[in-house]
């Protein structure tokens, strides 16, 4: 039987992050996680190895670019695929992301889950 594929929301403003998870579970055959913070997301990566994770920028408790630094130097989940979460302000902060792991980014106000799951989809071609 092939192994499911992996994603993790990691969003906290609830609303946003239940609009992700209960439109791929409705139209993917995926496992999906979730997470409220980056150090909750720290403790699903360790466990469930995402292959991807779709990651908000500005959190409480730890924010997405101190995460990803923390998966960096832990050398946690290294083959998770990132995909930003942001508000137009912050493009500036995802440049500045250095990690072949981002594979892009969406801006919140615009967001379409089609081409959110089209995205995370041709990690999995």
């Amino acid at each position: 039987m092939k192994e499911k594929k992996k994603v993790l929301i990691v969003e906290d403003e609830k609303s946003l992050r239940d609009i992700f998870v209960d439109f791929l579970r409705r139209e993917t055959d995926w496992e999906i996680y979730e997470a409220e913070d980056g150090e909750e997301a720290l403790d699903v990566l360790k466990e469930h190895l995402p292959d991807v994770m779709v990651l908000d920028i500005l959190m409480p408790k730890m924010d997405g670019i101190v995460l990803i630094k923390k998966m960096e130097a832990e050398k946690i989940s290294e083959k998770t695929k990132i995909i930003f979460l942001t508000n137009s302000s912050e493009l500036s902060t995802i440049q500045a992301v250095s990690s072949s792991s981002v594979i892009g980014y969406f801006v919140k106000s615009n967001i379409d889950m089609r081409e959110v799951m089209e995205r995370i989809n041709q990690v999995f071609l």
